[in-house]
């Protein structure tokens, strides 16, 4: 078999499970804007529950749901018999899931939740199923065919189901107005989440600043920038207020520019009195488009009186 063939197989099988997501759409109707509107009021938490490929489907629909704002968590219909039905309380809401709406251990567990008083959604690939039946509100996720070549694995049943959950999951972002910001406090340890909650006091070097009086010569200049470490040196007033800033850019464009009479010159000939200064509680994720927007690799943290408190370069951004 060749590489193109099994290649083939692949891209086969992504267009089948494409194709079932998009079939999707025509089905929606306003039972989707009502389970919307059941979980955005829910004052519990929203339950989870399937069995076998459904449930791995639940557990992944719940960890986004309890990412994106809203609180929930996938529980076994199985273990419900151990325990696990404690967690329940009638404030929550159930979500199920189930590809034929007819699964066994799926429908024991469903009497439980009824006799608590707690409202059903379901997703099924039936809407006259039992489970649908029992649904305060059924959603239908039907697919034409498995992309499994022999209708039987689940899979773009399972698939069309994940981005069902995901539908769901991102209507109530968008009707609780989720922000970035409420993004990364539920994501800390990521990326997103230490750019949006890092400040700049967290990272600034606020010790051994390559600070330059103005007045110093650029010949003297150039040591304490190389010094510095930083590629630049700060200039203050006599009450420690930031009036200027050089760089080993401007001290190189001042050499081409004077050539012998670069010596000649001091730091406030060539200082910029306007560098990019933030407070010490600015977001990295602000100082980052800081810097890009006006291409810099450094900004000055200073406090309301412009007197510097520290220095954050575009690789103390790297959080």
């Amino acid at each position: 078999m060749d590489d193109k063939t099994i290649r083939s197989y692949g891209e086969q099988a992504l267009r089948d499970e494409a194709q079932a997501i998009l079939d999707q759409i025509a089905l929606l109707d306003d039972n989707f804007e009502k389970a919307v509107d059941m979980m955005y009021h829910c004052q519990g938490k929203i339950i989870v529950t399937g069995v076998g490929k459904s449930g791995h489907v639940g557990a992944k629909i719940a960890a986004t749901l309890a990412s994106t704002g809203t609180p929930a968590f996938y529980i076994n219909p199985l273990d419900v018999y151990h325990g696990d039905l404690g967690v329940m309380t009638d404030k929550d809401v159930v979500l199920a899931l189930s590809n034929s709406g007819q699964t066994d251990e799926l429908l024991r567990f469903i009497p439980m939740v009824l006799h608590m008083n707690v409202p059903i959604i379901s997703i099924t690939g039936n809407p006259n199923s039992l489970l649908a039946k029992y649904s305060n509100h059924h959603i239908t996720v039907k697919v034409k065919k498995e992309a499994c070549p022999l209708n039987l694995a689940p899979t773009s049943s399972t698939t069309a189901a994940l981005a069902m959950g995901d539908a769901l999951a991102i209507a109530l972002m968008q009707v609780r107005h989720f922000k970035p910001r409420d993004f990364a406090q539920f994501h800390p340890g990521g990326e997103l989440g230490k750019r949006l909650l890092t400040t700049a006091e967290d990272v600034m070097r606020s010790e051994d600043m390559p600070i330059i009086p103005k007045e110093m010569h650029l010949g003297e200049a150039i040591i304490h920038v190389s010094k510095g470490k930083l590629g630049l040196g700060i200039s203050l007033d006599e009450d420690q207020r930031v009036i200027g800033l050089i760089t080993d850019g401007d001290i190189r464009r001042a050499m081409e520019k004077w050539q012998a009479e670069f010596f000649n010159k001091t730091v406030s000939d060539i200082m910029t009195t306007t560098p990019k200064m933030v407070t010490p509680k600015t977001k990295i994720s602000e100082i980052q488009r800081i810097m890009h927007k006006y291409k810099v690799h450094t900004v000055l943290v200073v406090d309301k009186d412009n007197h510097l408190k520290g220095i954050v370069d575009h690789y103390a951004c790297m959080v």
